[in-house]
């Protein structure tokens, strides 16, 4: 029986890299055994060439915040429901969902980790998250237009957005039931009991 021969490395689209890049990211972090994650471990993961990852993202840091906003604008849809409560509790419920997920979990970590360290990366890491951002502006924006007065972007991130992310980045499970509810209903309620009737 003849040796497996390596299979020749065959030219990809730039979509096809992309998604290549971004499974090698995932499947790093899913590795029980703590694989690095360095940008020639990923190229040589995806079957690119590691000029190719720092031509189209230009840093370890870029790219998994790439590999977030994609995954999470995939995994936490934005819904019209037809009020602020309704969107918010949907994209909430949406966010507890994909965190239960260990791929949920993966991601949100890696959100952490895609922080440049540097104080003078500010612009960049607001850059790379501006598509989540741009997506909670757009819930506030249909609020408005509707009459209702939705709270300030700070707050829904303060209180709707980082519990979710902290409970992700800590394995901390969100309670099993309504607990979507219960933080739309303190973010826009300021702690009252939702209204059951």
């Amino acid at each position: 029986m003849t040796p497996k021969q390596p299979t020749p490395r065959t030219r990809k689209s730039p979509e096809q890299v992309r998604s290549a890049v971004h499974q090698a990211v995932i499947d790093l972090l899913s590795d029980p055994e703590g694989a690095d994650l360095t940008i020639p471990a990923i190229a040589q993961r995806a079957g690119v060439n590691h000029t190719s990852i720092y031509r189209r993202w230009g840093s370890r840091e870029a790219l998994l915040a790439d590999v977030v906003t994609t995954r999470l604008e995939r995994d936490w849809p934005l819904k019209d429901t037809g009020t602020l409560r309704g969107d918010l509790i949907a994209w909430a419920e949406a966010g507890v969902a994909s965190i239960r997920t260990p791929e949920g979990r993966l991601l949100v970590r890696a959100a952490a980790l895609s922080m440049p360290s540097s104080p003078t990366a500010q612009g960049e890491r607001a850059q790379h998250f501006q598509p989540r951002i741009q997506a909670i502006e757009r819930i506030r924006e249909r609020a408005a237009a509707r009459g209702e007065n939705p709270p300030p972007l700070e707050q829904i991130l303060d209180q709707l957005i980082a519990p979710l992310y902290l409970r992700a980045i800590f394995g901390i499970e969100p309670p099993a039931t309504g607990y979507p509810q219960l933080l739309v209903n303190r973010l826009l309620n300021n702690g009252s009991k939702p209204n059951t009737a």
